[in-house]
């Protein structure tokens, strides 16, 4: 029997994704090199690596940055106190945040002003939640704010409001691992405050509904991202959950091909920060060695646009 091999849709970049790398490649075109950027601008090793080579350099700390020189703000969006150090610093600054993180940014300060108590659902250390948390700066407020990951975590949580609390999430988190955690905070809170509009984001989602398909139909799935992206590790997990086998890669070269040999159908998607050249390179090997013609399952309708900031037009 001949392998099948399906490719998921949507998958690989996002809007978000695609505007943070555009805001460093026109730094570089405009300014020049050293273009200095905060943290990885996006969580994938590739394109790290490609924006070192054209003189990129990525940073923890601003205050190590030459006076007068360029920095980036990454994707996964900073605090309000990270955000004033170019100043302080005598730094230019261009800010990458993903305009939904930036959503994100924005409700945690409004409720802060509200004085409401907040409960953040996500991952500890990861550079969106750092950058979430540092939002939270109450001035005459009696607002605090909780990080909560997991349903145990949701179940011990005191606050110090409980008829005045509300909750906000990572956006690359999965609906299935916020679902849970939320349905206790609502049990256990009856008053707590349902944001307007989901903050998952929308490649979020549509990557997890299309490996949700892929799953349906492949008994391997091969998902294309790096081991920090938090996106990608969400697409393995889930295609786990589904009952599909699963593996998390950068590239072609590690990819097991006996452990592959066992299988009659191999799904392959990438996460919201993984570039389809390396896709296409993953399913050509692939393809090439199970003499197999790759299909495109589903169409990708994505049709969103970020607009870069006006200095870099």
């Amino acid at each position: 029997m001949k392998t099948k091999i399906l490719l998921a849709n949507p998958r690989g970049f996002c809007a978000g994704v695609d505007r943070a790398i555009d805001i460093v490649n026109q730094a570089l075109v405009k300014f020049g090199p050293p273009i200095y950027v905060r943290h990885e601008v996006v969580h994938n090793k590739t394109v790290v690596e490609e924006l070192k080579s054209k003189g990129v350099i990525f940073v923890d700390d601003l205050s190590k940055v030459p006076e007068s020189s360029y920095v980036i703000f990454s994707a996964h969006g900073v605090s309000e106190k990270v955000e004033k150090e170019p100043e302080i610093y005598n730094l230019v600054s261009f800010d990458a945040t993903c305009p939904l993180v930036t959503k994100v940014h924005n409700e945690v300060k409004r409720h802060v002003r509200a004085g409401r108590d907040i409960v953040l659902i996500g991952h500890e250390g990861h550079p969106e939640v750092e950058g979430t948390l540092g939002r939270h700066n109450p001035v005459n407020s009696k607002s605090n704010i909780y990080l909560v990951q997991d349903d145990k975590e949701a179940e011990l949580l005191e606050v110090s409001q409980p008829e005045n609390l509300t909750y906000v999430t990572q956006t690359t988190l999965s609906l299935d691992d916020t679902i849970s955690i939320i349905e206790v905070l609502c049990q256990k809170f009856p008053k707590i405050l349902k944001p307007k509009s989901d903050d998952i984001c929308y490649a979020t989602q549509n990557r997890q509904d299309a490996v949700k398909q892929l799953a349906l139909e492949s008994e391997f799935i091969i998902v294309i991202g790096s081991r920090n992206s938090s996106n990608s590790n969400r697409l393995k997990e889930l295609a786990e959950k589904c009952g599909a086998t699963s593996i998390l890669i950068d590239g072609a070269d590690e990819i097991d091909f006996n452990e592959l040999s066992q299988f009659k159908s191999i799904g392959i998607t990438a996460g919201a920060s993984a570039p389809e050249s390396i896709v296409q390179n993953v399913v050509k090997v692939v393809s090439n060695k199970f003499n197999a013609t790759p299909e495109e399952l589903g169409e990708n309708k994505e049709n969103i646009y970020f607009r870069l900031p006006p200095e870099l037009r």
